[in-house]
Protein backbone atom coordinates (compact mmCIF):
# COMPACT_ATOMS: atom_id res chain seq x y z
CA UNK A 1 0.00 0.00 0.00
CA UNK A 2 1.26 3.29 -1.24
CA UNK A 3 2.07 5.49 1.91
CA UNK A 4 2.75 8.72 -0.35
CA UNK A 5 0.81 12.12 1.04
CA UNK A 6 -1.90 13.44 -1.55
CA UNK A 7 -0.61 16.53 -2.54
CA UNK A 8 -3.46 19.25 -2.15
CA UNK A 9 -4.08 21.21 -5.46
CA UNK A 10 -6.20 24.27 -4.92
CA UNK A 11 -8.14 26.31 -6.69
CA UNK A 12 -7.16 30.14 -6.13
CA UNK A 13 -10.47 32.49 -5.86
CA UNK A 14 -9.01 35.77 -5.71
CA UNK A 15 -12.07 38.78 -5.21
CA UNK A 16 -11.05 42.14 -6.05
CA UNK A 17 -13.02 45.35 -5.17
CA UNK A 18 -15.88 45.50 -7.67
CA UNK A 19 -19.16 45.14 -6.56
CA UNK A 20 -20.82 41.64 -6.60
CA UNK A 21 -19.03 39.71 -3.97
CA UNK A 22 -22.24 37.49 -3.91
CA UNK A 23 -20.95 36.05 -7.00
CA UNK A 24 -17.16 35.44 -5.11
CA UNK A 25 -19.20 34.02 -2.09
CA UNK A 26 -21.56 31.17 -4.28
CA UNK A 27 -18.25 30.23 -6.11
CA UNK A 28 -16.56 29.00 -3.18
CA UNK A 29 -19.78 27.76 -1.95
CA UNK A 30 -19.76 25.91 -5.77
CA UNK A 31 -16.09 24.47 -5.16
CA UNK A 32 -16.45 23.14 -1.95
CA UNK A 33 -19.89 21.85 -2.44
CA UNK A 34 -17.81 19.65 -5.42
CA UNK A 35 -14.93 18.87 -2.99
CA UNK A 36 -12.29 21.36 -4.16
CA UNK A 37 -9.50 22.85 -1.40
CA UNK A 38 -9.58 26.80 -2.03
CA UNK A 39 -7.36 29.08 -1.40
CA UNK A 40 -8.68 32.82 -1.08
CA UNK A 41 -7.46 36.21 -1.73
CA UNK A 42 -9.51 39.13 -1.18
CA UNK A 43 -8.50 42.45 -1.78
CA UNK A 44 -8.13 45.75 -0.03
CA UNK A 45 -10.65 47.30 -1.90
CA UNK A 46 -12.62 43.87 -1.60
CA UNK A 47 -12.93 44.26 2.14
CA UNK A 48 -14.59 47.31 1.87
CA UNK A 49 -17.23 45.88 -0.76
CA UNK A 50 -18.26 43.14 0.98
CA UNK A 51 -18.84 45.46 3.85
CA UNK A 52 -20.75 47.56 1.73
CA UNK A 53 -22.74 44.71 0.00
CA UNK A 54 -23.08 42.51 3.26
CA UNK A 55 -22.16 44.53 6.27
CA UNK A 56 -19.55 41.81 7.12
CA UNK A 57 -15.96 42.62 8.33
CA UNK A 58 -13.32 40.64 6.72
CA UNK A 59 -10.77 40.63 8.62
CA UNK A 60 -7.15 38.80 8.58
CA UNK A 61 -7.40 37.80 12.37
CA UNK A 62 -10.82 36.27 12.18
CA UNK A 63 -11.02 35.50 8.66
CA UNK A 64 -12.39 31.58 9.07
CA UNK A 65 -15.51 33.11 10.73
CA UNK A 66 -15.72 35.89 9.04
CA UNK A 67 -15.93 33.47 5.79
CA UNK A 68 -18.39 31.23 7.07
CA UNK A 69 -20.92 34.36 8.24
CA UNK A 70 -20.10 35.81 4.10
CA UNK A 71 -20.76 32.12 2.43
CA UNK A 72 -22.88 30.47 4.90
CA UNK A 73 -20.33 27.65 4.78
CA UNK A 74 -19.23 25.89 8.36
CA UNK A 75 -16.57 23.66 7.07
CA UNK A 76 -13.72 25.51 6.05
CA UNK A 77 -11.22 22.88 6.61
CA UNK A 78 -9.67 23.28 3.08
CA UNK A 79 -9.84 26.40 2.87
CA UNK A 80 -6.74 28.85 2.93
CA UNK A 81 -6.50 32.40 3.21
CA UNK A 82 -3.82 34.76 2.02
CA UNK A 83 -3.32 38.30 2.89
CA UNK A 84 -3.66 40.38 -0.40
CA UNK A 85 -0.43 41.75 0.70
CA UNK A 86 1.23 38.63 1.19
CA UNK A 87 3.90 38.55 -1.54
CA UNK A 88 5.89 35.36 -0.15
CA UNK A 89 2.32 33.29 -0.09
CA UNK A 90 2.26 29.97 -1.23
CA UNK A 91 0.11 30.65 -4.25
CA UNK A 92 2.74 32.90 -5.56
CA UNK A 93 5.33 30.67 -6.97
CA UNK A 94 4.80 28.64 -9.93
CA UNK A 95 5.98 25.29 -8.09
CA UNK A 96 3.36 25.88 -5.61
CA UNK A 97 0.29 23.05 -6.89
CA UNK A 98 -2.69 25.21 -7.64
CA UNK A 99 -5.01 23.85 -10.23
CA UNK A 100 -5.86 27.55 -11.46
CA UNK A 101 -7.31 30.99 -10.41
CA UNK A 102 -11.34 32.52 -10.34
CA UNK A 103 -11.02 36.61 -10.31
CA UNK A 104 -14.20 36.79 -8.89
CA UNK A 105 -15.59 39.76 -9.37
CA UNK A 106 -12.94 41.42 -10.95
CA UNK A 107 -12.63 45.50 -11.18
CA UNK A 108 -11.02 46.76 -14.81
CA UNK A 109 -8.01 48.15 -12.79
CA UNK A 110 -7.61 44.19 -11.94
CA UNK A 111 -8.16 43.39 -15.06
CA UNK A 112 -5.39 45.80 -15.92
CA UNK A 113 -2.97 45.07 -13.68
CA UNK A 114 -3.54 40.87 -14.45
CA UNK A 115 -3.09 42.05 -18.65
CA UNK A 116 0.04 44.20 -18.03
CA UNK A 117 1.76 41.84 -15.48
CA UNK A 118 1.75 44.27 -13.15
CA UNK A 119 1.90 42.12 -10.10
CA UNK A 120 0.49 45.04 -7.82
CA UNK A 121 -0.56 42.95 -4.98
CA UNK A 122 -1.13 38.82 -4.35
CA UNK A 123 -4.44 38.83 -6.69
CA UNK A 124 -2.55 40.31 -9.59
CA UNK A 125 0.82 38.22 -8.72
CA UNK A 126 -1.11 35.01 -8.66
CA UNK A 127 -3.34 35.83 -12.17
CA UNK A 128 0.68 36.25 -13.69
CA UNK A 129 1.46 32.90 -11.89
CA UNK A 130 -1.17 31.12 -13.38
CA UNK A 131 -0.70 32.70 -16.67
CA UNK A 132 2.84 32.03 -17.27
CA UNK A 133 2.18 28.49 -16.03
CA UNK A 134 -0.53 27.69 -18.36
CA UNK A 135 -3.21 27.22 -15.97
CA UNK A 136 -6.58 28.04 -16.41
CA UNK A 137 -7.81 31.71 -15.71
CA UNK A 138 -11.10 32.74 -15.31
CA UNK A 139 -11.45 36.72 -15.31
CA UNK A 140 -14.87 37.49 -14.04
CA UNK A 141 -15.64 40.64 -15.24
CA UNK A 142 -18.44 43.15 -13.48
CA UNK A 143 -18.74 46.25 -14.72
CA UNK A 144 -20.48 48.41 -17.76
CA UNK A 145 -20.22 49.89 -19.80
CA UNK A 146 -16.41 49.29 -20.84
CA UNK A 147 -13.84 51.73 -22.57
CA UNK A 148 -11.69 51.23 -25.45
CA UNK A 149 -8.78 50.76 -22.71
CA UNK A 150 -10.50 48.25 -20.83
CA UNK A 151 -11.52 46.25 -24.07
CA UNK A 152 -8.05 45.84 -25.08
CA UNK A 153 -6.86 44.51 -21.63
CA UNK A 154 -9.86 41.98 -22.15
CA UNK A 155 -8.34 40.57 -25.65
CA UNK A 156 -4.83 40.82 -24.17
CA UNK A 157 -6.21 38.46 -21.29
CA UNK A 158 -7.79 36.04 -24.26
CA UNK A 159 -4.73 35.97 -25.87
CA UNK A 160 -2.94 34.88 -23.26
CA UNK A 161 -5.10 31.73 -22.76
CA UNK A 162 -7.90 33.23 -19.61
CA UNK A 163 -11.20 32.95 -20.08
CA UNK A 164 -13.00 36.28 -20.13
CA UNK A 165 -16.25 35.78 -18.75
CA UNK A 166 -18.64 39.06 -17.67
CA UNK A 167 -21.07 38.84 -14.80
CA UNK A 168 -24.15 38.20 -17.26
CA UNK A 169 -26.63 36.28 -16.15
CA UNK A 170 -28.82 34.34 -18.12
CA UNK A 171 -32.60 34.36 -17.93
CA UNK A 172 -33.58 31.15 -19.43
CA UNK A 173 -32.83 29.17 -16.59
CA UNK A 174 -36.00 30.27 -14.88
CA UNK A 175 -34.21 32.49 -12.13
CA UNK A 176 -36.55 35.32 -10.80
CA UNK A 177 -34.80 35.18 -7.73
CA UNK A 178 -31.24 37.58 -6.93
CA UNK A 179 -29.85 34.19 -5.64
CA UNK A 180 -30.86 32.43 -8.88
CA UNK A 181 -28.99 34.90 -10.87
CA UNK A 182 -26.07 34.98 -9.01
CA UNK A 183 -25.79 30.83 -8.97
CA UNK A 184 -25.97 31.34 -12.36
CA UNK A 185 -23.04 33.16 -13.33
CA UNK A 186 -21.16 31.47 -10.08
CA UNK A 187 -22.14 27.86 -12.34
CA UNK A 188 -20.77 29.34 -15.24
CA UNK A 189 -17.54 30.25 -14.03
CA UNK A 190 -17.20 26.66 -12.60
CA UNK A 191 -18.30 25.61 -15.97
CA UNK A 192 -15.10 27.22 -17.71
CA UNK A 193 -13.03 24.97 -15.32
CA UNK A 194 -15.37 22.00 -15.39
CA UNK A 195 -16.15 21.47 -11.96
CA UNK A 196 -19.55 19.84 -11.82
CA UNK A 197 -22.17 21.74 -9.41
CA UNK A 198 -26.16 22.15 -9.86
CA UNK A 199 -26.04 25.23 -9.09
CA UNK A 200 -28.49 26.40 -12.20
CA UNK A 201 -30.98 24.43 -14.48
CA UNK A 202 -29.05 23.71 -18.20
CA UNK A 203 -30.60 24.23 -21.22
CA UNK A 204 -31.68 21.18 -23.16
CA UNK A 205 -33.15 22.93 -26.33
CA UNK A 206 -36.82 23.76 -27.07
CA UNK A 207 -39.39 20.78 -28.00
CA UNK A 208 -40.84 21.31 -31.67
CA UNK A 209 -43.99 20.08 -32.80
CA UNK A 210 -45.83 17.31 -31.04
CA UNK A 211 -43.48 17.32 -27.76
CA UNK A 212 -40.76 16.39 -30.08
CA UNK A 213 -37.40 17.77 -29.89
CA UNK A 214 -37.37 19.82 -32.82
Amino acid sequence: MSTEKQVRQPWVVGVSGASGTPYAAAVIRGLLAAGEAVDLVVSRAARLTIMDETGISFRDAHWRQDLAQWTGVEELDDVRHWPAGDFAAGPSSGSYPAKGMLVVPATTGAVAGIALGLSKDLLQRVASVTLKERRPLVVCLRETPLNGVTLKHLVELDAQGAVVLPASPGFYAGGSTARELVDFVAGRVLDAVGVPHRLYLRWEGELGAGGKAG
